[in-house]
């Protein structure tokens, strides 16, 4: 046997054991990117894939048709250009789930990230940052909710000025956030709309409403003015958005798309499988 025929040979087997122990890393290695229909703007969420290089995660991405990748921190906002993608939501100290928007004392370190990252990020072509409202601790939905609407009209000439949307998030406080304060999506869009900006909105978590409220198409539906931003994640657990959970993507999708909307949807589950096989499936059940 001649050399060559040997080095090929080899280079086949392990190519072979590469696509055996990584398939769907391999596949977008090796394929072609995927034309997606583009009804839907699908994005990625960073911290569910942290134990893959943000490089590798922005290559796979792209192969497989999105758009986006999601919650990144200012020094990363960046990557994603390398491989065609936007930052679709970045942190810019906008306070802690815990701890942000509802209290008074939080304005002004709120207002100094703002005012740091938000021309950043603008500059970057990061469209939204988030923010929180913060736990209730004992103080009312009412008191919670001035608080949270004095100090969004605090920073909304920042992001007015630089074309940034801030997105404050819906999450549930039955199952994951006790005591968050933000947790339905009557009182977020009753916060947004006494700010009344177009670049103060919500980040509608469909895996924390589901939780909380359900009638998810008619409540998107119904307040789509008020939403930026949308995430993914299967209920119960989290995880994969497949048979084993209880939302109709393919439905939520259509319902989203038949608003028009123009923002990011990003996928926001913990895989609990083949994460990079896993994301590909949520990416194909979400292009409607």
């Amino acid at each position: 046997m001649s050399k060559l025929p040997r080095r090929n040979m080899l280079k086949s087997v392990l190519r072979g054991a590469a696509a055996a122990s990584l398939p769907s890393l391999f596949w977008a290695q090796e394929g072609a990117p995927i034309k997606r229909k583009g009804n839907i703007r699908q994005s990625v969420s960073r911290w569910c894939y942290k134990n893959i290089p943000l490089d590798k995660l922005c290559a796979y991405s792209a192969e497989i048709g999105l758009k986006a990748v999601d919650l990144l921190n200012p020094e990363e906002w960046e990557v994603p250009a390398r491989y065609g993608l936007v930052c679709s939501m970045g942190y810019a100290q906008g306070g802690e789930i815990g701890s942000a928007m509802n209290r008074v004392e939080n304005h002004g370190r709120i207002e100094e990230g703002f005012r740091k990252y938000i021309p950043l990020a603008a500059k970057a072509g990061v469209p939204n940052v988030i923010t929180f409202s913060g736990n209730r601790a004992g103080m009312s939905d009412e008191e919670g909710a001035r608080n949270t609407i004095a100090g969004l009209n605090r920073v909304k000439k920042i992001a007015e000025d630089h074309g940034v949307t801030i997105c404050i998030e819906l999450l549930n406080s039955k199952v994951d956030h006790h005591d968050y304060m933000c947790d339905h999506t009557a009182w977020g869009v009753q916060v947004v709309q006494a700010v009344n900006s177009p670049r103060v909105k919500l980040l509608f978590d469909i895996y924390h409403m589901q939780i909380m409220e359900g009638d998810l198409v008619r409540t998107i539906q119904k307040n789509i003015d008020w939403i930026a931003h949308f995430h993914t994640g299967g209920v119960p657990g989290r995880h994969e958005l497949d048979g084993s959970q209880e939302v109709q993507w393919d439905g939520v999708m259509r319902g989203i798309a038949a608003t028009n909307f123009r923002g990011y949807v990003a996928h926001e589950f913990v895989p609990a499988r083949d994460s990079l096989t896993s994301l590909r499936q949520a990416v194909d059940l979400c292009d409607v």
